[in-house]
């Protein structure tokens, strides 16, 4: 198998993982979507510091050069739960979801743009366009019963995820490019994300009143499955494709997550809702659609 078709299986296979997450969450409702998101996230981080520590050790000299981009992705890592699993807590799993994810390659590009002086294209120019009328209808949906306020709130903290998303995506493959090995730049980003992650936490922890242990098992299950399994499985992803390709591959998320959604959290999006999730599908389709030669 040529090296970009087993990196886009990879971070396919990362996607369909994620797509699990917002479920997950759902079966702990007691807890803070902050305090999931930390402990998942962070997590997830930490064991890919202990995991990589040896090839981190290798390779702290050249990481220590990168330690101006690591920064930046630790600080998107550090965000991206906490936007995105409150954004799925008020607007609903699928809404936030769709939002967040469907948000990731404008975003991605923009930062290519900007960081990497990568021209933006006509064709990105018109997915943005209907992204952005695709979330407007969003905005207008009831979302899943939940009041209509937390609707647009729920939007907004998926677009925070999408763009930190994006952010820690062009991290890592900024660091891998400098012929870090993949491990070295995971356990760099996503375990300095997770040292951020780790006072709220704790913190978080320590407030709660009391965990049940379902809600302890959901944690756990996100920590090591999606987090830790799902960023191993995308690292080695984007060894071998650009942050852009790797977080339109990824798309795949939130239509796993809306089906399980639907089908298992019996949420309702209303035709306005989903009018507003095939305007983002459409924007999707014309970013990875093969142009002309």
């Amino acid at each position: 198998m040529k090296l970009h078709e087993s990196a886009t299986l990879s971070v396919f296979a990362a996607a369909v993982l994620w797509g699990s997450t917002g479920l997950a969450a759902a079966y702990a409702p007691t807890v803070s979507p902050l305090v999931i998101g930390a402990v998942a996230m962070g997590g997830g981080g930490l064991l890919q510091a202990i995991v990589n520590a040896r090839v981190l050790l290798w390779h702290r000299d050249t990481l220590t050069r990168s330690v101006g981009v690591i920064a930046f992705g630790a600080v998107c890592v550090a965000i991206y739960p906490l936007a995105f699993y409150t954004s799925m807590r008020v607007g609903g799993v699928a809404l936030g979801t769709v939002v967040s994810l469907a948000s990731a390659p404008m975003a991605s590009a923009i930062i290519e743009r900007v960081l990497d002086e990568r021209a933006l294209t006509v064709r990105w120019m018109i997915a943005c366009a209907v992204g952005v009328v695709g979330s407007a209808a969003l905005c207008m949906t009831d979302g899943d019963g939940a009041a209509a306020s937390s609707v647009p709130a729920g939007v907004a903290l998926g677009l925070v995820a999408g763009a930190t998303y994006a952010g820690y995506s062009w991290a890592l493959r900024r660091i891998i490019n400098r012929r870090i090995p993949r491990g070295a730049a995971a356990g760099a980003v996503l375990g300095a994300g997770g040292v951020l992650l780790t006072p709220i936490a704790t913190a978080g922890l320590i407030v709660t009143d009391s965990i049940p242990a379902d809600a302890w098992l959901v944690l756990a299950y996100l920590a090591l499955v999606p987090m830790f399994v799902g960023y191993v499985l995308f690292s080695r992803g984007l060894a071998g494709i650009d942050a852009t390709t790797a977080t339109t591959v990824t798309l795949v998320e939130p239509a796993v997550a809306t089906v399980l959604a639907v089908l298992i959290l019996d949420e309702h999006l209303g035709l306005i809702g989903w009018s507003g999730m095939a305007l983002l599908g459409l924007a999707l389709l014309i970013l990875v659609a093969p142009g002309r030669r």
